[in-house]
């Protein structure tokens, strides 16, 4: 099809990189219009690099600015010149981790109005008409307060944007919503490449406990963007306050190229689903047989 549009909705700067870096630039560079939609500045990160710690001290939330600054080298450097804060820059405020002090803000994003934020991301959807919409799921990936709302207003937006009685602007039905992923098989990849580090967020005992991750039989797109895994590394180090690029995974990422970076993975969770593609097999770093997933956003929209 041609001209195709992907809108993806993330939570704060640097979210888009890990997950969905790697699509992003591949659909960028073939042409499609890409358009990221961030929902906070990220004033709560982690800073993981001591000459920028400064920042977190900073009451006037200067590393939410900074920020701003690493989300534009990060789009860059994907090929993505399309890129909203929801509702404008710090409009809702980063909440930080589940059941911390920062929930209470009235201000941040977890707080939000569900049909206001919604009402916001709607504006932009009719005007963009995405075909595609990808998020993440209602847990927000791994639980993250930002990442779940921001499941909550994509899906409401996503149903929203149709109803001609809501709003202005012209009504727009976005034909597949996603979800991005990982699944358990390829954390326990990473799980096994990192045996003799210090990385201790999970091995491969502790991995099924964890409250995240999809199983092979859920996954129902892989995109094979492995030519943009670099595209994918410049993003990250873009995103130098919030990644440390020695870090273990870092470096076993880095090192593994880019079957570990340059695929990446979906479930769709409304829409069509499209015809099942060859597939990667496991030793390319894909999910091998069977062959039953997609292995593009648009498939099956004509």
């Amino acid at each position: 099809m041609t001209d195709r549009r992907l809108m993806l909705v993330h939570a704060h700067p640097d979210d888009e990189t890990s997950g969905t870096g790697a699509t992003m630039a591949k659909y960028a560079a073939e042409g499609a219009h890409v358009t990221l939609v961030t929902c906070t500045l990220g004033e709560e990160g982690e800073i993981v690099v001591p000459d920028l710690a400064h920042l977190a001290s900073d009451k006037e939330d200067a590393l939410g600015e900074h920020r701003i600054g690493e989300l534009e080298a990060a789009c860059k450097a994907l090929g993505v010149d399309d890129h909203r804060f929801l509702g404008g820059p710090g409009r809702w405020r980063d909440s930080g981790m589940m059941d911390v002090a920062t929930n209470d803000n009235p201000d941040c994003f977890w707080r939000a109005d569900l049909d206001e934020a919604a009402g916001e991301l709607v504006k932009i959807i009719r005007e963009v008409r995405p075909q595609v919409i990808v998020t993440y799921d209602d847990n927000g990936f791994y639980g993250h307060p930002d990442h779940i709302q921001a499941h909550r207003v994509a899906w409401r937006a996503y149903e929203l944007a149709a109803d001609a009685s809501f709003g202005e602007g012209e009504p727009w039905q976005v034909a597949k919503f996603y979800y991005t992923t990982m699944p358990k098989t390829v954390m326990r990849r990473v799980a096994v490449a990192m045996r003799d580090t210090d990385f201790e967020f999970f091995t491969e005992e502790t991995l099924d406990e964890l409250p995240f991750g999809a199983a092979d039989a859920d996954i129902t797109t892989e995109i094979d963007a492995r030519p943009h895994a670099g595209a994918k590394l410049d993003a990250m180090r873009a995103h130098r306050s919030q990644i440390d690029l020695s870090a273990p995974w870092f470096v076993v990422s880095e090192s593994s190229g880019q079957d570990s970076l340059g695929i990446e993975y979906y479930i769709l969770r409304d829409g069509t689903r499209g015809p099942a593609a060859t597939g990667l097999p496991a030793e390319a770093g894909g999910l091998g047989e069977p062959y039953t997933r997609e292995d593009d956003l648009f498939a099956g929209i004509g």
